[in-house]
């Protein structure tokens, strides 16, 4: 494979590990520290993400356990997840903070599925956009031999295929998941 398709390859392999990311940031009725990864706290006048200042736990399926490295940070992570309308009710135990992770809805299922196609179809566009800047770039180049080209255009074109029936198996996977109870 030629080096240009190579590194289109890398690039749309960023877009999926960003899809992955955006996924594990949905809630499955599973407790996972993932749930309250983009959570930011006031920490001495600085955004810090949660898990710089605390450790998280998943002590139960439905349950997650932040405990702050500093005792006196737990008001100011209380009221980070509240700000952060994740759909939870933290419950502060003086020194740490548990999440009890309700038992989704189906509506809520449904409107959590709508969310993974809609990342998997941010994620289907930037492949798009990673394919035609790699497009123009092999048609701009008149040093290539017109045989070549094609057959970068081809392989560019397969890589391009492959990556999204990648994407659609991983929103696929993602929303047996979500509708499973």
């Amino acid at each position: 494979m030629d080096e240009i398709v190579l590194e289109m390859k890398e690039r749309m392999t960023k877009s999926i590990e960003s899809l992955h990311l955006n996924l594990s940031t949905l809630r499955t009725g599973r407790a996972s520290p993932a749930i309250v990864a983009g959570v930011q706290i006031d920490y001495y006048g600085s955004m810090t993400p949660i898990n710089q200042v605390s450790s998280i736990s998943v002590p139960e399926p439905r349950q997650l356990l932040i405990k702050p490295y500093d005792k006196n940070d737990v008001k100011a992570i209380v009221s980070a997840i509240n700000a952060a309308n994740l759909g939870l009710n933290p419950i502060n135990e003086g020194t740490v903070i548990r999440l009890i992770i309700p038992a989704l809805t189906q509506d809520r299922r449904v409107e959590i599925s709508k969310q993974a196609k809609r990342y998997g179809e941010e994620t289907k566009v930037a492949v798009r956009n990673i394919r035609r800047d790699y497009v123009d770039l092999v048609k701009e180049d008149d040093s290539m031999p017109e045989d070549y080209q094609k057959n970068v255009l081809d392989d560019i074109q397969k890589v391009t295929d492959e990556t999204m029936k990648q994407i659609d198996n991983i929103v696929a996977e993602k929303e047996k998941e979500l509708m499973s109870i």
